[in-house]
């Protein structure tokens, strides 16, 4: 008897604990938004997403070969405006997966229509940055706009990247990029030092801690995706699709890129019926951080 009474009162004991913690967690009130961090694009394929805020919805695509982190100082200004802020890693960048397969403007363009359709955003302003530009310009134009009413490009490497026969501006030849494809394979490190010296404007328009912030971020990529996606922009050619984009459409462009020239931002504004263009003449390709105050007021004001 006393060894029963011992196991009824044990099991009492247990039973008034589970209750008062099911009570205790059914009282609190969540801490997060509830949004998924990694959102799943395809079987085995998840990317990482940065979703903050809760107003108007503003997407952000990062350039190569960087990561939404990139955007930590757009994501600041925009939550203090009120805005909802969600910036998409592509995949093979940053903390989002890195599979095997394909690396192109199809590919990046589908996984963000995935990740809008999963959220079921509407009339978001969509920006991208670099090759993160010229992916949102595919994307608008193979989903005729779908979750978006507004498109901003940020030093786009577009609508070529590289010179063609019928297309002489910039500053690469696909030999050119065949050379740094090669460097990837080889060097890596170096590729990175390669392109941190011609990034920005001049040697002091940007800090050294804003440089080694920046070598954080683009070390984390997959030097596959790297290569591959060196590749789409070797060989890429969008200007079909700029003529689909009906729009409203930003364009922010560093008059001293030496990665992406002023030239290219001068035919994405001849190509795309309703945009404005913007120079930034104190910077480089790294115009996000060169003149960070200007470039957010331009991307908030064109928001409104």
């Amino acid at each position: 008897m006393k060894t029963n009474l011992k196991t009824i009162v044990t099991s009492l004991a247990v039973f008034l604990v589970v209750i008062a913690t099911a009570f205790s967690q059914s009282q609190r009130k969540p801490g997060g938004l509830e949004r998924e961090e990694f959102i799943e694009v395809e079987k085995n394929v998840k990317l990482h997403v940065t979703d903050l805020g809760v107003g108007k919805p503003v997407v952000l695509i990062h350039g190569w070969p960087l990561s939404d982190a990139m955007y930590e100082y757009q994501y600041a200004a925009l939550l203090e405006k009120g805005y909802r802020v969600i910036g998409i890693t592509l995949r093979g960048f940053g903390l989002s997966d890195k599979p095997g397969g394909a690396y192109n403007y199809d590919v990046y363009a589908d996984d963000i229509k995935v990740i809008l359709d999963k959220l079921k955003i509407e009339n978001a302003t969509i920006g991208g940055f670099s090759m993160g530009g010229a992916t949102v310009i595919h994307y608008v134009a193979k989903y005729n706009g779908a979750h978006v009413s507004k498109l901003a490009l940020f030093g786009a490497a577009a609508p070529l990247w590289t010179k063609r026969a019928d297309f002489n501006y910039g500053f690469w030849t696909k030999e050119d990029v065949n050379g740094l494809i090669a460097l990837n394979n080889t060097n890596r490190p170096q590729l990175f030092e390669s392109f941190g010296k011609i990034f920005p404007a001049n040697e002091s328009s940007v800090s050294p801690g804003l440089g080694a912030w920046l070598g954080t971020i683009q070390a984390q990529a997959s030097p596959f995706a790297m290569g591959e996606s060196l590749k789409a922009l070797r060989d890429s050619d969008l200007r079909e699709d700029l003529k689909k984009i009906k729009i409203p459409t930003l364009i922010l462009h560093g008059t001293q890129d030496k990665i992406c020239s002023y030239e290219l931002a001068e035919q994405m504004h001849k190509s795309i019926a309703n945009s404005t263009l913007v120079p930034f003449e104190k910077s480089g390709h790294a115009l996000f951080i060169e003149e960070l105050p200007k470039f957010n007021s331009e991307l908030i004001k064109f928001i409104q």
